[in-house]
């Protein structure tokens, strides 16, 4: 029979730093913090800060906007662009037609 052996105990360190991912608290409402109560479609300079640089809406996590005020924005942009204030999508790249990128048909 083989000798059991004393095991050692682990030494499990708490995770102590702050602001790392799940760390708790959220960053305050932009709008709620500034006390503005409705957001205006014509802000295309505040609504250009909400999406991405491809035109897509930005998620909560990402605005740091309250469940309100995001609700609020999104409808404002989709109104921006259907009044083209605001793009739909940005202007497209030429390395992105295709698939490939120039570099690749250089090398057939």
């Amino acid at each position: 029979m083989a000798k059991a052996r004393a095991k050692k105990p682990t030494s499990r360190r708490r995770d102590t730093k702050k602001g790392g991912p799940g760390s708790g608290r959220r960053k305050p409402c932009l709008f709620c913090k500034d006390k503005i109560e409705h957001v205006d479609y014509k802000d295309v300079t505040t609504l250009g800060r909400f999406t991405s640089e491809r035109g897509k809406i930005r998620g909560r996590r990402i605005t740091a906007l309250c469940r309100r005020h995001q609700s609020q924005v999104a409808n404002a942009v989709k109104r921006a662009r259907e009044l083209a204030l605001l793009p739909y999508a940005a202007e497209p790249t030429n390395e992105g037609v295709g698939g490939r990128g120039r570099r690749d048909r250089d090398r057939d």
